[in-house]
């Protein structure tokens, strides 16, 4: 594990852009890494050695001394994608030399973003904005948060040959994982995907294994053996926080799964 270390990074540039012009840029040999985040339309860039499309999810990462040659046209009227928007950073520093070092890193990757990469990227872009750069070790620990996350998210990208199915599925997934304390409808968790409700439910199925709802259960169980672990809250009170509304539903489903009662579980003896 990288021990988290806010002096051997710095952060060159971090910023979001959005271009309705065209646009081009490129580097010989690049002194820095570089990170983009493919967000909206369509860019070019340099990739194996040649000039490849670059889609809404695709994630570039290239390493000092790679060549990079990004190109945007300005979108026409028979654009599939509209304007090409992205996020992106450059910096240097010895914990990104270790962190690149710990997979492999292939320059161009497919990933779902549950909206924590967009978050701590804009953060770390506003810190970046600051009239005085910014505080280092707060622009440290972002880049080092972005930085897991986006292994993370590398981690569970689906294989090229599972495609967008895969794709909307791990979209579904982060939904219900940010949502399964609260209540939320099938329309919903589809509608984040950008899909149907009944595509929404066959290919979640297909590709996790359970049901939308059974994997919203999963989560507000693991969240109330956790709360029951580690907190002081009544069984009624962890019924709520974890998303089952009353206890007599979170009993029902607790007691299905585990055997036995939240309240015998919580007395248990180590």
């Amino acid at each position: 594990m990288i021990a988290l270390d806010p002096l051997p990074l710095t952060l060159t540039l971090c910023d979001f852009s959005r271009h309705l012009q065209p646009f081009r840029q490129s580097f010989r040999t690049l002194d820095t890494y570089l990170l983009r985040l493919q967000t909206e339309g369509e860019a070019r860039a340099l990739i194996g050695g040649s000039m490849t499309a670059v889609l809404p999810g695709d994630l570039l990462m290239y390493r000092p001394g790679d060549a990079y040659d990004l190109q945007i046209e300005a979108p026409g009227p028979d654009s599939r994608y509209g304007p090409s928007a992205d996020y992106y950073f450059m910096a240097t520093g010895s914990w990104l030399d270790e962190w690149w070092q710990m997979r492999e890193r292939p320059p161009r990757i497919r990933i779902a973003d549950d909206g924590k990469i967009d978050s701590v990227w804009q953060q770390l872009m506003l810190e970046r904005r600051r009239l005085d750069g910014g505080s280092p070790a707060i622009l440290a620990a972002l880049l080092q948060a972005l930085c897991l996350l986006l292994d993370r998210a590398i981690a569970e990208a689906p294989a090229a040959k599972s495609g967008a199915t895969a794709l909307q599925a791990l979209k579904i997934k982060h939904f219900v994982e940010a949502n399964a304390t609260g209540s939320f409808t099938l329309d919903e968790a589809a509608a984040h995907a950008g899909i149907s409700k009944t595509r929404a439910v066959h290919l979640f199925k297909q590709q996790i294994g359970c049901s939308i709802m059974q994997y919203a259960q999963q989560v507000r169980l693991a969240m109330a053996l956790r709360l029951m672990d580690n907190s002081q809250l009544t069984l009624e009170q962890i019924a709520d926080e974890s998303g089952f509304g009353t206890y007599t539903y979170f009993h029902r489903v607790f007691r299905d799964r585990y055997g036995l009662s939240p309240g015998t579980y919580r007395k248990r003896e180590y």
